[in-house]
């Protein structure tokens, strides 16, 4: 199994899970969302609050060239941890939402 294959399915696992997580107001639910041919994943926040609409994507993550793109968290979870703990080196992890400028700063792959 190359780096994909073991990404895709650590990234589904993790999102997977998230996903279960039920948000405090029961009229939103959260979905997970993968478009696995071009390694697209999200967990996305829908419903109603108050009368106003709920959309949102809360947990982004792609796989490009061969590295995990962290491209949006709205969360507290240190998913790039997480995913160091499931074994994939720093340097195939890219925090997609922090600049490139920015992204040399960490212990992470700059892309």
């Amino acid at each position: 199994m190359d780096n994909v294959d073991q990404y895709s399915k650590l990234i589904k696992q993790l999102l997977k899970e998230y996903a279960n997580y039920k948000p405090l107001n029961p009229n939103i639910e959260s979905q997970f969302v993968c478009d696995q041919e071009n390694h697209h994943s999200q967990i996305v926040n829908i419903g109603w609050q108050n009368q106003v609409r709920v959309y949102g994507c809360i947990l982004h993550l792609d796989i490009k060239d061969g590295k995990i793109w962290i491209q949006h968290n709205t969360t507290e979870i240190d998913i790039a941890q997480e995913l160091v703990d499931l074994g994939v080196p720093k340097h195939d992890i890219v925090i997609g939402f922090h600049s490139p400028f920015k992204r040399r700063f960490t212990e992470y792959a700059v892309n």
